[in-house]
């Protein structure tokens, strides 16, 4: 019997090796196999519909609303998510929503807050930061001041901006040859002042703040910085593989912009830590829409970006094999173990 336990033991064991060898070669021989692959936009749907019909209940809906409802000044992009989803389940809005509604939606107040916002962008809302402030971002100018205050700067030995010069060289389209995501000119620019009103709000997560300022400084000849005055200009400055990952993010978050509208990718950007981050909330945000501000508000930066992605089938039988190795092992080591002391325990009677 035991000699048949071992044998089995030895035949699991071997086994489990070679299933994990053959996932292994077969991600070593083709760079394409990745053990985490993207879903499809009708699997993002789905899973995010079942997790809401979990998490989505009265009693949550209502806290996260009044949540909201104490801020000021008031996310009315993250509110009127929330009120849709509620409106869809039937559920009643407390009723400090409406009167808050009342409160900041007049023109006066409206218009006040517009002044504001065009003199200092750290006062804008989301609701005011597209009316007021995107308008004037979205034009080449603002990218062409951009690039030529940096040389003033540098030439003159202040500090340059030097995530304002990343944006402005990447919204002139000099770089439209690194967009290997394939966005185009309008998304790329949506996502650089998608960026700059984020930051100047106070939206931009510090991670990812210091991770483009870092590609910005290792792909810019600073000493060529000066005498830029033109798009082309701007060409002969790039280090082009030190600025792929920023132009990569730009497009990607250009694309949670056309996705979802500008305002919805403002109040989105602070769950972007990284590139990573960027690229799955950019499938969310396609397949989702306008939903994902609601499933984000719901449900948490972690669960909305992990719903678009899955583990591979080579990866679970990679897995699984390494899993049947460990126990086979640890039952064959725990056999020979119970062997060794049984053996000690008869020497020691006799």
């Amino acid at each position: 019997m035991k000699v048949l336990s071992r044998a089995l033991l030895l035949f699991l064991l071997v086994g489990s090796l070679a299933m994990t060898l053959r996932s292994g070669l077969r991600i070593a021989e083709n760079p394409t196999l990745s053990p985490v692959i993207d879903r499809s936009f009708t699997e993002i749907q789905a899973l995010t519909d079942r997790m809401m019909a979990r998490e989505a209940t009265p009693e949550r809906l209502s806290d996260l609303i009044n949540a909201r409802l104490e801020e000021d000044p008031r996310n009315w992009v993250a509110l009127q998510a929330l009120a849709e989803v509620a409106a869809e389940q039937g559920h009643p809005l407390p009723a400090a929503y409406e009167q808050a509604w009342g409160e900041d939606s007049g023109v006066m107040a409206l218009s006040g807050d517009c002044l504001a916002c065009i003199w200092d962008i750290s006062t804008c809302s989301l609701s005011t930061a597209l009316i007021c402030k995107a308008p004037i971002l979205l034009t080449p100018v603002e990218d062409l001041r951009g690039v030529v205050q940096a040389g003033a700067d540098y030439s003159m030995g202040r500090p340059v901006d030097q995530l304002d010069l990343g944006l402005s060289v990447v919204g002139l389209g000099a770089t439209a040859a690194l967009m290997a995501t394939g966005g185009t000119s309008a998304t790329v620019k949506a996502g650089t002042a998608t960026i700059r009103l984020a930051r100047g709000m106070g939206r931009l997560s510090p991670a990812l703040t210091t991770r483009m300022t870092g590609a910005v400084t290792d792909g810019i000849r600073w000493a060529d910085l000066p005498k830029a005055r033109s798009p082309q200009d701007v060409t002969a400055l790039l280090r082009t593989d030190a600025l792929l990952p920023l132009a990569e993010t730009v497009t990607d978050l250009g694309r949670v912009a056309d996705a979802t509208g500008p305002v919805q990718a403002l109040h989105l950007l602070p769950l972007v830590d990284d590139a990573v981050d960027a690229r799955r909330l950019a499938r969310a945000s396609e397949a989702l829409g306008t939903r994902t501000v609601s499933r984000a508000e719901v449900l948490g930066k972690s669960r909305v970006l992990r719903a678009t992605v899955r583990i591979s089938d080579t990866a679970i039988g990679l897995m699984t094999g390494l899993i049947g190795a460990l126990v086979s092992l640890a039952m064959m080591v725990a056999g020979a173990v119970q062997t060794m002391v049984l053996r000690a325990l008869r020497r020691s009677v006799t």
